[in-house]
C-alpha cells in the first residue's frame, strides 16, 4: 500500500473522528445543561423586542437592557454553554406589538431566562457564572421596567 492511498483513507477518517467530536461535545452541553440553551434563546429574543424594528431611537434604558443582555449571554457562554447561535438567531417578533407590548414581552422573556437558570447548579466555577448572569438579567428587567413606566408617562 502506498502513502497515497493510506493518506485517502486516514484523512477522511480523522476528519469524521473530528467531527463526531463536535457533535458530541455539543450534545453533552445540550444534554447537561437545557435550561441554559433555552434561557439564550430567551435572552436573543427579549433582546429582538427590544431593538426598536420600527427604527426609533432607543432610549438609555433600552440601550442598558440590552447591554445587560449581552453581557448575561457572555456569563453563560463563559460556562461553555454555547450553542453556537448569534444574537439574531431568535423567534420571530411580533409585528403587531406596539413599543409598550414589545417592552412588556422583552421582560416576560428575561423573567423566562431567569427561572431558566435558576436550577441548582452543583459546578463551583458555573455557580459564579450562573450568579453573574443573574445579576445581569435583574438589571435588564428593571431597565425595562423603567422603559415601561416612561413609556406609560408618555401616553
Amino acid at each position: 500500500m502506498t502513502m497515497k492511498s493510506i493518506a485517502k483513507f486516514v484523512v477522511p477518517a480523522v476528519f469524521l473522528a473530528f467531527l463526531l467530536a463536535l457533535s458530541a461535545g455539543s450534545a453533552s452541553a445540550q444534554g447537561k445543561h437545557p435550561a441554559y440553551l433555552h434561557a439564550l434563546t430567551d435572552l436573543r429574543h427579549a433582546r429582538a423586542h427590544l431593538e426598536r424594528p420600527d427604527g426609533g431611537a432607543l432610549r438609555e434604558e433600552e440601550k442598558e437592557a440590552i447591554h445587560q443582555i449581552d453581557e448575561a449571554i457572555n456569563e453563560i457562554k463563559k460556562a461553555s454553554i454555547d450553542d453556537g447561535k448569534d444574537l439574531n438567531d431568535h423567534p420571530p417578533v411580533d409585528a403587531g406589538l406596539d413599543h409598550t407590548g414589545h417592552l412588556h414581552r422583552a421582560k416576560q422573556l428575561l423573567e423566562k431566562a431567569h427561572q431558566d437558570i435558576a436550577k441548582e447548579e452543583d459546578n463551583t466555577f458555573a455557580q459564579g457564572l450562573q450568579q453573574r448572569a443573574f445579576g445581569h438579567i435583574d438589571k435588564a428587567i428593571h431597565e425595562v421596567d423603567d422603559a415601561i413606566r416612561i413609556v406609560a408617562s408618555h401616553s
